[in-house]
């Protein structure tokens, strides 16, 4: 039986309606699909979300996957991904935690992961865990933010002064990961949904004050793409 703990998403398990206005605002251009197809492409191929919340991205991979499978810890939001998803007979949907997926041996292509609170330094258990459900050739991403570029990421170093954004980049590096930077824009419908949405990512005075600086209803965020990828076989350096 697994000893893992669910670190909780005060974000989505506390705000799961808003959460939803806040994806359908993130990356309206596609850029982060579009880099994710192009280093680690799922036609035909078994891709798993980890953490998938809602499914709110399910239903994109299982456009051109041969099977998605959905891992995520919070009951409500298992059902959640569970409804969506109800139609898709590709799509799996399992209770499950990063460092004890409810998979076998090399038995998908793809591990997806984006902003994940339990992908980040000391995260090795993941990786571990990841490694093992991969096939020989098959890839792990982290979708992360970049804390370094602004504005966004200003606003979470003023209410994480503790991130060292190197530190999280050195880490990740040292696992044989490559890294990719993306940037992308959010584009809310109203006024209303941006600050309610700033509202939960943030503190109520850093996520005032970024209310404030955006006088419009785009945000520039930019994210980074870490892969590993499983060794496909003997290789020689």
């Amino acid at each position: 039986m697994s000893t893992a703990k669910t670190i909780p998403s005060p974000n989505i398990w506390h705000w799961p309606r808003l959460y939803e206005a806040e994806n359908d605002a993130q990356d309206v251009d596609g850029r982060i699909p579009a880099a994710l197809h192009r280093i680690a492409p799922w036609d035909g191929r078994t891709i798993v979300d980890v953490g998938c919340g809602t499914g709110y991205h399910l239903p994109a991979f299982a456009e051109r996957a041969s099977q998605v499978v959905g891992v995520e810890p919070y009951a409500p939001l298992l059902r959640a991904a569970r409804e969506r998803t109800a139609a898709l007979a590709n799509v799996d949907i399992r209770s499950g935690h990063a460092e004890s997926l409810p998979l076998e041996d090399a038995s998908v292509d793809i591990v997806h992961a984006r902003t994940a609170y339990f992908f980040g330094v000391g995260c090795g258990p993941g990786i571990t865990e990841a490694m093992r459900v991969l096939r020989p050739g098959g890839s792990l991403v982290v979708v992360d933010l970049d804390v370094s570029a602004s504005p966004y990421g200003d606003w979470m170093r003023a209410d994480l002064p503790r991130y060292d954004a190197t530190a999280v980049e050195a880490f990740f590096d040292a696992q044989g990961f490559a890294l990719e930077r993306v940037d992308t824009v959010w584009r809310f419908e109203d006024r209303r949904t941006l600050r309610d949405v700033l509202g939960i990512e943030f503190t109520g005075r850093t996520a005032a004050r970024a209310a404030r600086s955006i006088p419009g209803l785009d945000i520039d965020v930019r994210y980074r793409l870490h892969r590993r990828r499983k060794p496909a076989g003997l290789e020689l350096y």
